[in-house]
């Protein structure tokens, strides 16, 4: 039998496989997410995320040297007050943790990028997203309180923020105080459609952000919805959003390749605690290869149409592409 026709022909090699890859990935891609910690001399391995660290911000030249190291230039922060309120307001203190971990790395490398997650549950008592009418979350009210955290973490220095609360409005609300400050400079990264996920539940515990009463579905996403995802990002972007993100990753992918179609913006998704927590558990059960799965499903993330990858392997998969087993 004669075949003109053979596509296997591009894939006898690995140099002729590499050559031809429709789907490449580089270190520049990778955002880390650490987690800074009040007080000193910490340096403490996360139980539900084996591999990740919690930092003080004496200790952040670990987390600074190993992602220089691999190759990573960017990481999300993460703080963890010691003391909470009701209205959590050591998001927005001028000493809090995050903004102390700003003024940490950037002394230590000014050129490093630092993103801040922007949102309350870390430092509310009651673990919700904003300010509480009763119990229900009060959108507007909150819309302040965001603001003021946004606007801190760019006076501590940081190069970008990105509010996760899935208030309506909060973008608006952060580009208008982040311009009338003078810091029309400052992207702001949308946690566009986030969604009410089961895989948070290692980063609710590394964070100390579980809420004390109810769940947080009535302001994060229904997980049966995809058109809404779409509103939620075009808002965004009318809001003034520099990127997009869909949250989680490998669940969400439909909604990461329907985004990429649909907006011009840059597409981060963010490989969200559980799954990381799964391939680590998985592969230390003896029932999956750790390093092929972490390869597949960040490839698979990037093929979908995402520009910009959070995941907590952003160290090891810098690695791999340095390796050249994925880029």
């Amino acid at each position: 039998m004669e075949q003109s026709i053979r596509p296997r022909r591009l894939r006898r090699t690995p140099s002729l496989r590499k050559m031809v890859r429709e789907t490449r990935l580089s270190p520049e891609s990778l955002i880390w997410p650490i987690f800074v910690r009040e007080g000193q001399g910490i340096y403490e391995e996360i139980p539900s995320l084996p591999g990740q660290y919690h930092y003080s911000p004496d200790q952040l030249y670990r987390a600074l040297d190993r992602a220089k190291a691999s190759g990573v230039s960017k990481v999300i922060l993460f703080g963890l007050p010691e003391h909470k309120d009701e209205i959590g307001s050591g998001a927005w203190a001028t000493d809090g943790i995050v903004q102390q971990g700003i003024r940490a790395i950037k002394a230590l490398d000014p050129e490093f990028y630092v993103i801040t997650d922007v949102c309350m549950c870390e430092y509310t008592s009651h673990g919700h997203c904003g300010i509480l009418c009763g119990h229900d979350v009060d959108n507007d009210k909150t819309l302040e309180v965001l603001a003021k955290t946004a606007l801190s973490h760019a006076q501590a220095g940081a190069d970008m923020v990105a509010p996760s609360d899935m208030m309506d409005g909060r973008v608006e609300a952060i580009r208008e105080v982040l311009d009338e400050s003078g810091f029309q400079n400052v992207p702001i990264m949308s946690y566009a459609a986030k969604y009410a996920s089961f895989f948070y539940g290692p980063f609710r515990d590394a964070a100390g952000s579980a809420p004390s009463f109810g769940d947080r579905r009535s302001y994060q996403m229904d997980w049966h919805n995809g058109r809404e995802a779409m509103r939620e990002c075009e808002l965004d972007v009318l809001e003034g959003a520099d990127i997009l993100m869909i949250k989680p990753a490998m669940s969400y992918l439909d909604l990461v390749h329907e985004a990429k179609q649909r907006f011009d913006l840059p597409i981060a998704a963010y490989s969200v605690s559980g799954e990381y927590a799964m391939i680590k558990a998985t592969a230390k059960a003896g029932l999956i290869d750790e390093y092929g799965v972490m390869c597949e499903s960040a490839v698979s993330i990037f093929r979908a149409g995402a520009d910009i990858l959070i995941t907590y392997f952003a160290n090891e998969l810098a690695e791999a592409i340095r390796k050249g087993d994925i880029g």
